[in-house]
């Protein structure tokens, strides 16, 4: 069975084991060196990091291979421009790892400064609550790589300063919450509200009972016209009747009875014929002639 130390020449592709790259515009500094030295700890070869391992004599090639196989897992986890900055001829795994280490460690104060201004104007604006929250922690992390950590208290309130109008129903309950909830916590009660807000609204705008959507009707004044009156054999005693001119049986037939087509007798036709013509349109000169009544 090969030592750890041999099995470590086994790794042939390095970011499968570290699938982050080192950059100095992420500051992922601290998370790189997590996953770094894991794994240098899991090959037996981290006393090349931390100066633990020394070689034999000068002439020592096994502990040379190694070493420059830790050089090459460095090289392959960050980023191009990151590497033209570091690479150096003839230095050791320990001499870059140093040099690294002081890339992102030097002027923290001045680091820290910058990013705690940040910290504290940093508002959720349009972002989704998930990339809000992943941005404060990067932010939180970072500041802890410049040795200015922040408090998990510090941090849900500037999770809570930071948050827009529409939470603060969910605002006011963090707040008040005891004990006062970490930064897990008051993140996922969050994303619950932000789903409850963001689901579509059930109300429908409904008409009055027993009524459909109004429509208006526009009509167009125009000349007005003579209204026309259905020919019928009855007529109503408000509304007075003008039937063609009748003929000679008609003529005959209405002599005894004074009833017929509506006409009640002379003396009492005549005086309704006069009421009703005081509000019934004008007769047009092609409406047909009454009927004429026979002395």
């Amino acid at each position: 069975m090969a030592q750890p130390a041999e099995k470590a020449f086994g790794v042939t592709h390095i970011k499968s084991y570290i699938p982050l790259v080192l950059d100095m515009q992420k500051m992922n500094y601290d998370a790189w060196r997590e996953l770094f030295e894991i794994h240098c700890l899991s090959f037996s070869v981290a006393g090349h990091l931390d100066g633990t391992s020394i070689p034999a004599n000068p002439q020592d090639t096994a502990w040379k291979e190694r070493d420059g196989l830790v050089k090459m897992w460095i090289y392959g986890t960050i980023s191009p421009s990151l590497l033209d900055t570091v690479l150096k001829s003839r230095c050791t795994a320990r001499e870059l790892w140093i040099t690294i280490e002081n890339l992102f460690r030097d002027n923290k104060e001045a680091r820290a400064i910058q990013l705690e201004n940040e910290l504290r104007s940093f508002t959720i604006g349009d972002l989704s609550v998930h990339d809000y929250c992943q941005k404060l922690k990067t932010i939180s992390d970072l500041l802890a790589n410049v040795d200015s950590p922040v408090t998990k208290r510090s941090l849900v309130i500037h999770l809570l300063n930071g948050l827009s109008e529409k939470f603060d129903n969910i605002h006011n309950v963090i707040k008040h919450k005891t004990p006062f909830p970490s930064f897990d916590a008051a993140r996922s009660m969050l994303i619950l509200e932000e789903d409850r807000l963001n689901k579509p609204s059930k109300h429908v705008a409904s008409s009055p009972l027993g009524t459909s959507t109004p429509h208006l009707l526009y009509t167009d004044a125009g000349p007005s016209t003579p209204p026309s009156y259905p020919a019928t054999n009855t007529c109503s005693s408000s509304q007075p009747h003008f039937s063609p001119q009748p003929t000679h049986e008609h003529q005959n037939r209405g002599r005894g009875h004074g009833r017929h087509n509506g006409y009640r007798g002379r003396g009492r036709n005549k005086s309704h014929h006069n009421i009703n013509n005081s509000w019934m349109p004008q007769q047009p000169s092609y409406w047909p002639a009454p009927p004429q009544q026979q002395q």
